[in-house]
């Protein structure tokens, strides 16, 4: 009671004498734009705390030695603890913990400690001795679990943690209830390892042993959230104890379990899905926890590459919190009311995986943040075989979480009590401010790596330990035994009643059949894409496009639009569109946008500067010269339309992109974008691109309609900025070489498109949202095309009737046969080709065609065969490219184009030379390999 009374005083704004004080809130030295009111930006709610009164000031400047003892205590207080269950790390002597350091010599002296120790309940005497202090301060810092908040550069939040975990130190008993549902769930974790073992024994199944507390971490976690209305949590986790914790908590069948074992699919057999190993898949049950609503708990799949899941499960959570505040009309609704994303780590790649660091950096970004995040570092104290002192640099394997001044608790996994009490506390602290939190949960690993792996190969001296110890359900059975909470005969028959389960779940095993867990509830009305790949109409009517145009750039009269972009953004788009002269590319694409807003859908466009564009071109967002506040234009189209939220994301790639993912996957309603800032700048983003994009769907069944813009090109760059590497996003496709083969059918993972119009991403971008299934498109985008004048489309190009060409005829021959050379191309090198086309005499134009490939992936075998077949006397057939032999698209396209040549052609190759880098930094030689191969195409005709 008394706590609680503590904390309605500190949310009211009163000291613990009842006066009103000043109140601690966080103050942020960052310039910011004043973009709160653009769709998307959402920040936590504040939650403000008392500073210390005028008499708990005064009486801190009396006792500054006594204040400087429990500064100790609480800046290095972890030092001391006790928190290894394997006593391998010896306890510290610090100096700076000895009341002697500070002259604090007598035992017995009394202090007056209101406002430096926040022990015992409020409106008891504040007076302590010397002994009983450092006593206390012992008890509070220096037992199984510790805490680091010093760091935390708030005062308001470090004086809140002092007072919390000082105050609730000597927290009321757990219930026997409570103490029975922990004993329960280590017995049953440790029953399902032991029947594991038994049964498949040759199975790396990456046991929870010896680290069995983490699922009374997540269980009291669970508990904690339905208790305080929390009714969604995402979770993402790696392999270690996955199973046992999909089993035992969240409600997977065991003989679902089994029937993959067995050599199974986990999907029905009808499903075109190759799946994946058993520590990916996941489970989303509905758990019950006493409460009015239950909690909704959704596990996503993860894959190897340790903690990749991390940033996808942020923008998974993120997506769903703003569909349930788009959907409620509570007003008073805040970032992390109804949802909460947790995290488990290892303690090795949470040290040493840099996608950690990125997504903590996104944690606090109005357009990212979840309105904090629970993380649990599962630290077994060694990675794979590598120890500690080996596999980090710092102090902790929790240190990196500094970098967002997260608190850390560090808990000794041997007492599950202690574990429910820090994650009551670090809940606590994300409830109020809505802030990341750690977990560092210090276990040891009963294994190798895996079950199948000998430890003592490389560390014999810990493993010598491990043996000889009983386990954690052993040492927390007995507990109960002699608190008299349960008898031995309770753990036993909760241990057969679990193991009969099982036993009967293996059985049943043999007959189960997988139900599809895909396609449901945002999802119902979507369909499988079948091997038919179709072009649906995506036109618009003009008065339509004329009106999102005008819309797209329309302020208030009040709001000051920089010159500049006056008079070369806004009066050029409105005046062609009132004269329907051709658009260019930026135009366009807000055409696309802004008729999918109007009909309902909603779009979240995410990256390095794309509210202005890399190359200034797109202006999504205005910005006011006088306050700096933000406008979106688009978002101002009309009543009942969708949202658009410009994201402008830190300096990142790999996170961004996952978080990107994950909002794909949440909602198909949601056109989600991510634009790099130069194509090639998606390579450090290469494990979201290889384990969720291009093959979340085959493993998992999960559907993304996530758009990636690569600007692309040659132009003089260099090496990098150049390229955006589309070769790799090729190598990653489905289809087949050969289209003639009988029973050969095209159903790509994703499409890839390299388009040279306006009207061509105007029509890409629509396709994404009014096909009736989603897949990943990677476009090749412009950025010479974007003002290129010849780069133009008419709003004809995008009326009804009108749709995406995944091959452009070509346009430039009048008489077709006379054509004798088939140049086919695809990107921006088409223009050049035409202008050197232009210029030949005519008896070289009438012999060259030149065909554009605007989709590589599906590849379009009979739009392709049908405009070839109309030049019969062709007798040459090039494909022509700007990038090296061994980049861009010929390697995909020429086996493909082979298979639908006429008789025994072959298809030739004019480009650049195969290079180690995409392409030369010399820009005279740049130059001359661009003027060869344009002279080449219509050389020696």
């Amino acid at each position: 009671m008394w706590r609680a009374a503590l904390h309605a005083q500190a949310r009211a704004g009163m000291s613990r004498f009842g006066r009103r004080v000043p109140a601690l809130t966080s103050s942020v030295l960052r310039r910011s734009y004043h973009e709160d009111v653009a769709y998307g930006y959402r920040v936590p709610k504040q939650f403000e705390y008392p500073d210390y009164s005028p008499e708990q000031l005064r009486n801190r400047q009396r006792q500054a030695a006594l204040v400087c003892l429990v500064g100790a205590y609480r800046s290095i207080g972890h030092r001391a603890t006790d928190l290894d269950p394997l006593h391998l790390q010896k306890r510290l002597s610090i100096p700076e913990l000895d009341p002697a350091r500070y002259g604090l010599t007598n035992p017995d002296q009394q202090f007056n400690i209101d406002g430096i120790l926040a022990v015992g309940p409020s409106g008891a005497p504040k007076t302590a001795t010397t002994a009983e202090i450092h006593k206390a301060l012992v008890d509070i810092y220096c037992g199984h679990v510790a805490f680091e908040f010093e760091h935390i550069p708030d005062s308001a939040e470090r004086k809140w943690f002092a007072d919390y975990v000082e105050s609730t130190s000597k927290d009321s008993a757990l219930s026997s209830s409570k103490k029975r549902r922990f004993l329960e769930l280590l017995v049953k974790s440790e029953t399902f390892d032991n029947f594991m073992q038994k049964k498949f024994g040759q199975v790396k199944r990456y046991g929870l042993e010896g680290a069995e507390s983490a699922i009374v971490a997540l269980d009291e976690l669970f508990s904690l959230c339905s208790h305080s209305g929390i009714t969604e949590a995402v979770l993402g986790m790696p392999h270690r104890g996955r199973l046992n914790i999909l089993v035992d908590l969240l409600k997977y069948p065991p003989r679902a379990l089994f029937h993959k074992l067995r050599g199974n699919a986990e999907f029905p057999d009808n499903l075109p899905a190759s799946g994946d190993v058993i520590s990916h898949i996941s489970s989303s049950p509905s758990l019950d926890y006493g409460c009015q609503e239950e909690l909704n708990v959704t596990m996503l799949h993860n894959p190897s590459h340790l903690e990749a899941v991390n940033p996808v499960v942020s923008g998974y959570a993120r997506a769903k919190q703003m569909y349930l505040y788009d959907k409620n009309t509570d007003p008073g609704c805040a970032l992390g009311d109804r949802l909460i994303g947790i995290q488990i780590h290892g303690d090795a790649a949470f040290t040493g995986q840099g996608v950690i660091m990125e997504t903590l950096g996104l944690s606090n970004l109005p357009h990212f943040s979840l309105g904090g995040t629970v993380h649990i570092i599962i630290n077994n104290q060694i990675g794979y075989t590598t120890p500690a002192t080996n596999a980090r640099s710092t102090l902790y394997t929790s240190d990196v979480g500094k970098l967002v001044n997260a608190p850390v608790i560090h808990v000794n996994g041997d007492y599950p009590e202690e574990v429910a009490r820090a994650m009551r506390i670090a809940f606590e602290y994300r409830n109020l401010f809505r802030k990341d939190v750690i977990i560092d949960l210090i276990t040891f690993r009963r294994w190798g790596h895996n079950e199948l792996d000998e430890p003592s190969f490389t560390q014999p001296q810990m493993y010598n330990i491990i043996r000889a110890r009983e386990s954690v359900p052993r040492v927390y059975e007995r507990k109960m035994m002699e608190e008299d909470v349960v008898a031995a005969v309770d753990a036993e028959q909760i241990r057969a009643s679990f193991a009969k389960h099982l036993e009967d779940e293996l059985a049943a095993s043999k007959d189960y059949q997988p139900q599809a867990d895909h396609l449901k509830g945002k999802w119902s009305g979507l369909e499988m894409a079948t091997c038919a790949i179709t072009q649906p109409e995506t036109g618009v009517a003009k008065e339509t496009l004329r009106e999102v145009g005008e819309r797209s750039v329309s302020v208030d009269r009040a709001f000051k639009v920089h010159p500049r972009l006056i008079k070369h953004h806004i009066q050029p788009r409105l005046k062609r569109l009132a004269e329907g002269a051709p658009i260019d590319w930026a135009t366009a694409e807000s055409l696309a946008f802004g008729s999918l807003l109007k009909e309902g859908y909603s779009i979240r466009l995410c990256g390095q500067d794309v509210g202005r564009g890399t190359f200034s071109q797109r202006h999504a967002m205005f910005v006011c010269q006088d306050t700096e506040n933000v406008y979106v234009p688009l978002n101002n189209i009309g009543e009942g339309q969708g949202k658009i939220e410009v994201a402008n994301s830190n300096l990142s790639e790999l996170a961004v992109l996952g978080f990107e993912y994950g909002v794909s996957i949440q909602s198909p309603s949601v056109l989600p974008i991510w634009e790099a800032q130069f194509g090639d700048f998606n390579n450090t983003a290469q494990v979201i691109i290889d384990t969720y994009i291009s093959s979340g769907e085959s493993k998992w069944l999960r559907q993304s309609g996530l758009v990636m813009l690569l600007p692309h090109g040659y132009d003089g760059a260099g090496p990098e900025h150049s390229s955006s590497r589309i070769e790799r996003f090729l190598q990653l496709c489905n289809t087949p070489m050969d289209m003639s083969n009988e029973g050969a059918t095209q159903n790509p993972n994703m499409h890839v498109a390299v388009p040279t119009t306006p009207a061509q991403i105007f029509h890409l971008l629509r396709r994404q949202m009014t096909r009736n299934y989603r897949k990943p498109l990677v476009v090749a985008g412009p950025k010479t095309l974007l003002r290129l004048s010849a780069a133009t489309s008419t709003l004809d190009d995008m009326a009804p009737g009108t749709t995406f060409q995944p091959v452009l005829p070509d346009v430039l021959t009048k008489s077709p046969e006379k054509v004798k050379r088939i140049v086919l191309v695809a990107g921006k090198l088409y223009y050049d080709l035409a202008k050197a086309h232009d210029q030949q005499p005519a008896e070289i134009k009438d012999k060259v065609a030149i065909v554009r490939l605007e989709e590589i992936c599906p590849f379009p075998h009979e739009q392709l065969a049908r405009e070839l077949g109309r030049f019969s006397n062709a007798q040459e057939y090039v494909w022509c490219q700007e990038e090296t032999m061994n980049a861009g698209v010929f390697t995909f396209v020429q086996p493909r184009i082979q298979s639908i040549l006429p008789g025994k052609h072959q298809l030739s190759y004019i480009g650049r030379a195969p290079l180690a880098a995409p392409v030369t930094g010399i820009s005279n030689v740049f130059k001359a390999e661009q003027a060869h191969i344009l002279a080449a195409i219509f050389a020696d005709i």
